[in-house]
């Protein structure tokens, strides 16, 4: 497991996950970040820089020339080994698994080969001190890249990564995650679990609007972002991917519930998902 330190980071710090190709809303939170003051050595990523929207050569550039930290997602693994799919832990066979197909596909094919091969450098867990506390942050889990972890999850899960993390970087006081695609904040017994959410794809809410975060003071946010969407929409039209995706940056629902446990669930959608 590769582990990277960034020292202290006293300031503002902007925590970001899933770009998921979606560059219009990439450049967005690149200018929310500038409206606050907030460089890019402050900025922070949780992985999945590519996945089911329509310019990840665009995203990935767009990430690289902010000069913020990222943490490897399954996609920026599964995209450096060649992998064949997305390594995201859908189960085989289930609306999420088939969905994926079609965008890893594009990704693997229009990402240039020096950002893959840059992607098999990222770091598995950032470790970073913030008004006197330590933070680790990773993808989705330190016992599986892809664990789906959600804010109703059992509390001996939180444990369990928890000792996962600090047996690879040491004692932390938070930690910072991503990959579900759900933002939250679970207050534990060893400390804050805090996951931002993800800037390219709404968190099943029906609202446009993405999420980022921002650490500052040692309190933390969660934000919505504002970006264009009909274009981040047409993107993915021009690509071919209109699996459902494309419909969820406009509905604010995703396309399927398959990965979503039922608290999460939105029952008067199952026959709008069902059909597509």
């Amino acid at each position: 497991m590769i582990v990277s330190d960034l020292g202290r980071r006293d300031g503002p710090v902007l925590i970001f996950g899933g770009p998921y190709s979606n560059v219009q809303a990439t450049q967005a939170l690149l200018t929310e970040a500038s409206a606050r003051g907030i460089s890019g050595d402050h900025m922070l990523c949780t992985g999945d820089i590519v996945a089911y929207c329509g310019s990840p050569a665009a995203t990935v550039a767009a990430v690289r020339a902010a000069g913020c930290a990222v943490v490897a997602g399954n996609c920026e693994r599964q995209l450096a080994a060649g992998g064949p799919d997305c390594g995201c832990g859908f189960e085989d066979g289930s609306a999420c698994d088939l969905l994926s197909v079609g965008w890893y596909g594009f990704a693997s094919a229009q990402v240039p080969a020096q950002d893959v091969a840059w992607m098999g450098t990222l770091p598995d867990i950032i470790t970073f001190r913030h008004q006197g506390a330590r933070y680790a942050a990773l993808h989705g889990g330190a016992t599986d890249i892809a664990r789906f972890i959600w804010p109703d999850s059992d509390d001996a899960v939180f444990a369990e990564e928890w000792v996962a993390v600090e047996a690879a970087c040491g004692e932390v006081d938070h930690i910072i995650a991503g990959h579900s695609g759900v933002p939250f904040i679970r207050k534990l017994p060893q400390g804050r679990w805090i996951n931002a959410g993800v800037i390219g794809m709404p968190p099943h809410d029906g609202r446009q609007q993405t999420r980022f975060a921002v650490l500052d003071g040692g309190d933390v946010q969660i934000m919505r972002l504002d970006y264009d969407v009909a274009s981040a929409g047409g993107d993915m039209r021009n690509a071919g991917l209109t699996q459902g995706y494309d419909s969820a940056l406009l509905r604010g629902y995703w396309p399927s519930e398959d990965v979503l446990p039922e608290t999460l669930r939105v029952p008067s959608l199952v026959p709008t998902l069902a059909s597509g």
